[in-house]
C-alpha cells in the first residue's frame, strides 16, 4: 500500500469503484442485501499462471463458531447443502466449543467416534481443531484454563486421528507483578526491551517447548498458530522465531486478514513461510482498506462493529470483498506451488455480510478460483 502514489482517493470514489460493496459503511447507503459481487482490490496482481496438471486441489471448509446459534446436524445440513468437504473445530478458548463436548468426548472414545462419524457421513473431513486461548496469561487461573483445554485437545486429535491444532501463542504480562498481557511490539524504550527479553526467555518459549513435547507424544506434530495482535506471535519474523526455538512442531495458521493491514504481501508470505514447511493451517478472511482514514489515522485503526466502520482505517471482509478474485487466484496458487497439505477454512468476521452469508460469499470466490486453477 505504501509504494502505491495514488493511495489517498475520496472515500466515496474508492466505495463506488468497488461495486458498491463496502457503501453499506456510509450513513444513509444502500441496504446490504443489495452488495452481491466482490469489490475491487486496492493491490491488484498479475493474472496467476495457466493451470497446471499436478496442482492439489486444496479442500475448503469453514470454522463452526460462525454457526454457533445451530445445533451440530442444523450445522451439518448447511456445510453439506454449501458442498464444503473439510471443518475446522472450536474445542474451547476463545472461540467456545458449540459443537464439540470436549470433556465428554475424550471420556468416551466409542462417543468420540460417533460424533466423528455425523461428519464423515455426510462427506465432510474433520481436518482441524481449534483451542485458541491464552495459556501463558499472567492471571493463573486463566492461562490454567487454556492450558488445560489445549491439552484435552491433543487428547481428542489422538483419538480422532487429527493432525493439526489451531491456537494463539498467547501473550504473558511484562514483569512477573502483571496482572494483565502486555503485548510489546517496539523495544524502545529499554525497558520494553527487557520485558519483552524476559517475556521470550521466561515464559513463550518454555511454555511451547513443554507444549509441543506434549503433542508429540501424543502423535500431534503440527501446532498451527494464528499469527494476530496482542500476542506474542503476530507476524511471520515471530513466528518463525517461536518455530526456531521451539522445534518444527510449531508452524502458522496463515491467517492474512491480520498481514493485510500489517502491509504484508500475502504472496510473499506464503513463499517465505511455505518453503520452510511452516504453514499448517489457512484462515479464509479478507480486510478491506479506507484510504483516506488510512492517511489519517494509521493502519491501527480497526473496525469490528458496522457503527465504526465511518471512521476505520480498515475491517475484516468475506473472501473476494476486501481484495480482488484475481489477487486470491494468486494466492491459492501461492498455496498449491509451495506445497501446502492442510485446508482453506473460511472465518467469516465481516461486519457487513455478517454470519452465513458471508460464508457462501466466500466459498463462491474460493471454489471459482480453485476450479480455474486446476482447469475444471
Amino acid at each position: 500500500m505504501k509504494k502505491r502514489k495514488d493511495f489517498a482517493v475520496d472515500r466515496r470514489q474508492f466505495l463506488a469503484a468497488s461495486s458498491g460493496l463496502l457503501a453499506a459503511a456510509l450513513p444513509g447507503a444502500a441496504t446490504l442485501a443489495t452488495a452481491a459481487a466482490p469489490s475491487t482490490s486496492l493491490l491488484l496482481r498479475a493474472p496467476a499462471a495457466k493451470p497446471v496438471g499436478s496442482l492439489r486441489k486444496i479442500p475448503i471448509g469453514v470454522f463452526d463458531p460462525v454457526y454457533e446459534k445451530l445445533s451440530l446436524d442444523a450445522m451439518l445440513d448447511k456445510v453439506t447443502a454449501l458442498g464444503l468437504e473439510v471443518m475446522e473445530i472450536g474445542t474451547g478458548g476463545y472461540p467456545n466449543n458449540h459443537h464439540c463436548p470436549l470433556d465428554d468426548l475424550i471420556a468416551d472414545r466409542a462417543k468420540a467416534k460417533a460424533w466423528q462419524k455425523k461428519f464423515e457421513d455426510r462427506g465432510i473431513r474433520v481436518a482441524t481443531l481449534s483451542c485458541h486461548g491464552n495459556p501463558i496469561h499472567p492471571n493463573a487461573a486463566h492461562a490454567q484454563k487454556d492450558i488445560d483445554t489445549f491439552r484435552k485437545t491433543v487428547l481428542l486429535a489422538e483419538m480422532l486421528d487429527v493432525k493439526v491444532i489451531v491456537g494463539f501463542s498467547g501473550c504473558p504480562g511484562g514483569t512477573p507483578q502483571d496482572t494483565q498481557p502486555n503485548w510489546i511490539t517496539y523495544r524502545w524504550p529499554p525497558e520494553y526491551a527487557q520485558m519483552q527479553d524476559w517475556q521470550w526467555k521466561e515464559k513463550i518459549i518454555p511454555y511451547w517447548k513443554e507444549a509441543a513435547k506434549y503433542a508429540r507424544e501424543h502423535g500431534v506434530k503440527r501446532l498451527a498458530l494464528e499469527m494476530h495482535p496482542n500476542f506474542a506471535v503476530y507476524n511471520p519474523r515471530t513466528l518463525m522465531k517461536l518455530r526456531a526455538a521451539v522445534g518444527e512442531e510449531i508452524g502458522a495458521n496463515n491467517d492474512l486478514s491480520h498481514l493485510f493491514w500489517q502491509g504484508c504481501d500475502p504472496v510473499e508470505v506464503i513463499h517465505f513461510l511455505g518453503k520452510q514447511g511452516a504453514i499448517f493451517h489457512a484462515h479464509m478472511k479478507d480486510t478491506v482498506f479506507f484510504p483516506e482514514n488510512v492517511n489519517k489515522y494509521g493502519v491501527l485503526n480497526f473496525a469490528f462493529e458496522t457503527g465504526e466502520l465511518d471512521s476505520a482505517s480498515e475491517t475484516f471482509r468475506a473472501v473476494g470483498y476486501g481484495h480482488s478474485a484475481s489477487l486470491w487466484k494468486s494466492i491459492i496458487k501461492a498455496y498449491m506451488d509451495v506445497g501446502y497439505e492442510g485446508i482453506l477454512s473460511i472465518e467469516n468476521e465481516d461486519p457487513i455480510l455478517a454470519g452465513e452469508v458471508g460464508v457462501e460469499r466466500a466459498a463462491y470466490v474460493l471454489k471459482n478460483v480453485r476450479n480455474e486453477l486446476l482447469g475444471t
